[in-house]
């Protein structure tokens, strides 16, 4: 016992799991154990202790969501930068529990009773960087990166079927996404981009137009830049300042699309961001360069 350095004693609630990290079993000596609740481990350092802190609070947060009579609560997988609505499953506590671990985007299978993370099979993981619960606590967003194709067809999303389609009864694209205002923007852009290889009959449209002229494009973009500056500097309304915003963005992403940048790689760049200093930043761009 010399190589420990404290032996603890600790009980539970009777209903209390109490987790270990994979392969730190053995780290634990566990005795009394037709005592229910109790249990003496040997820690062999003061980060095992924090881990246990931990996991005991996340027992805790799995006995304050609202679970249905069958112990399962909606799951819900969305794009961190993109917003995108990746998939729906069905989550219980040991599902919860896993993806707080192993921050993989893991449900619960009714038709085969188990666990299954997302990707184990095609690779294309569901790398969580947060969760929410809702306001009833009876349904979860898991907040990710996807490492690919999220549905088992290869769309992007399992969402890519519109009601509005079937209505007029127009066959289903697995490339037509539910996206939101920005990446509906870039998708029309991207379509113009395409429509350049084909024939040109007519006059092009504006945005054809900015593709195919570089110079242009770049000075509408200094020009749409300085009067967003003047909405500021002429105290203009919050209505024109939304409006030259809109400029800049537009003509910023027909940019973007010439040098095949995404936005989502744009909003990652800045997710990136969120924790770092703007000064330690900019200096280290000095740096790698």
């Amino acid at each position: 016992m010399a190589a420990f350095h404290c032996i603890q004693a600790l009980r539970f609630p009777s209903r209390t799991h109490v987790f270990f990290p994979i392969g730190d079993q053995n780290r634990y000596n566990i005795i009394n154990k037709k005592q229910r609740g109790f249990l003496v481990f040997a820690s062999a350092d003061k980060k095992s202790d924090k881990e246990l802190y931990l996991k005991s609070k996340v027992e805790t947060l799995l006995d304050s969501v609202k679970w249905d009579g069958k112990g399962f609560a909606v799951g819900i997988a969305q794009n961190i930068d993109t917003g995108a609505i990746l998939m729906q499953g069905f989550v219980n506590r040991d599902a919860l529990a896993t993806t707080i671990s192993s921050q993989k985007a893991t449900f619960y299978s009714r038709s085969r009773s188990a666990l299954w993370t997302k990707g184990e099979t095609s690779k294309n993981f569901i790398n969580v960087h947060d969760i929410y619960l809702d306001c009833d606590r009876d349904s979860i967003i898991y907040l990710g990166k996807p490492d690919g194709p999220t549905c088992h067809t290869g769309s992007e999303t399992c969402y890519y079927t519109s009601v509005p389609d079937l209505l007029e009864n127009k066959q289903v694209d697995g490339n037509k996404l539910a996206l939101t205002t920005l990446y509906s923007l870039e998708t029309i852009i991207s379509q113009r981009k395409a429509e350049l290889a084909l024939p040109q009959t007519g006059k092009p449209s504006w945005t054809k137009r900015l593709l195919l002229d570089h110079d242009l494009l770049c000075s509408k973009i200094r020009e749409e830049a300085d009067e967003l500056c003047r909405t500021l500097e002429e105290n203009e309304n919050q209505a024109r300042t939304a409006s030259e915003m809109g400029d800049v963005l537009y003509h910023a992403m027909v940019l973007m699309a010439v040098k095949g940048v995404k936005i989502e790689e744009v909003l990652e760049v800045l997710r990136k961001r969120f924790f770092q200093s703007g000064i330690e930043e900019k200096r280290s761009r000095g740096q790698a360069s």
